[in-house]
């Protein structure tokens, strides 16, 4: 069955240090002195809609084209997500410039979280992992949690501090909150009520705590963030091989 492919076109502003490094890129710019550059991401996602609602929210003004692929039903096990991106990125005419496997650890057994990782970085896959769901990234947006919990305590949590965000608000009564997990607008709540770079802070000095590569031990735990610092155009390193790869003409 042919593989739809939707692309979201983005813009990475580049600053002016990195700015020389386009000598042999035509000089056209925009109105506000940046060029555009086109970045292609792999997404492949274990849940059916959270992930990819969430993913494909983000602003269409960072540089990137995202492509974002979901299973139907979800319940796919971590290795399945990860041999499914291996097996799109080699079958696809498009040469990707970052694959990505996003999938949570909650029930599945030890060694088939711990494989599918492994397996992910000898084939050059990043892993956007979560142990043991998802949704903490969206809990650090507002605090910093790290002691295990449940992925009933992480829609109680959820709820409870965006609710009491809600309740600061001037204009009187809103209804309370219900966190919905195929919901398509937790992207702009977060970005309303939360505070997404307090969130990687706390995300990346979570996983400076764990030590090893059992990884299905590092609860709590997500590499979410360094997607997400990837689509904000925010990791020097994408950035920089992008710019190389446009100087080479490819």
């Amino acid at each position: 069955m042919p593989i739809n492919e939707l692309f979201m076109a983005r813009t990475i502003k580049i600053d002016n240090v990195l700015q020389k490094r386009f000598s042999k890129i035509d000089k056209k710019k925009t109105k506000e002195g940046t060029r555009e550059l086109k970045v292609y991401f792999l997404i492949v996602c274990e849940g059916e809609k959270t992930e990819p609602n969430y993913f494909k929210s983000f602003p269409l003004n960072v540089g990137c084209f995202v492509y974002d692929l979901t299973f139907d039903g979800g319940g796919i096990n971590t290795k399945k997500v990860v041999e499914r991106a291996i097996e799109l990125r080699d079958s696809s005419s498009q040469k990707y410039d970052r694959v990505w496997a996003v999938f949570d650890k909650d029930s599945f057994p030890m060694n088939r979280f711990n494989g599918a990782i492994s397996k992910a970085d000898a084939n050059n896959i990043r892993c956007a992992w979560s142990n043991e769901a998802f949704e903490l990234w969206y809990l650090l947006h507002f605090y910093n949690r790290n002691t295990p919990m449940s992925r009933k305590e992480y829609k109680l949590a959820i709820e409870k501090a965006i609710n009491e965000k809600l309740k600061g608000k001037k204009g009187g009564k809103t209804n309370p909150f219900k966190y919905s997990k195929n919901s398509t607008e937790m992207y702009s709540i977060l970005q309303k009520h939360g505070n997404q770079a307090q969130a990687i802070i706390w995300a990346i000095d979570i996983e400076s705590q764990h030590i090893g590569e059992n990884y299905s031990l590092y609860n709590p735990c997500t590499k979410v963030y360094s997607l997400v610092k990837e689509l904000n155009g925010d990791s020097q390193i994408l950035n920089t091989e992008i710019i190389e790869k446009y100087n080479k003409g490819e």
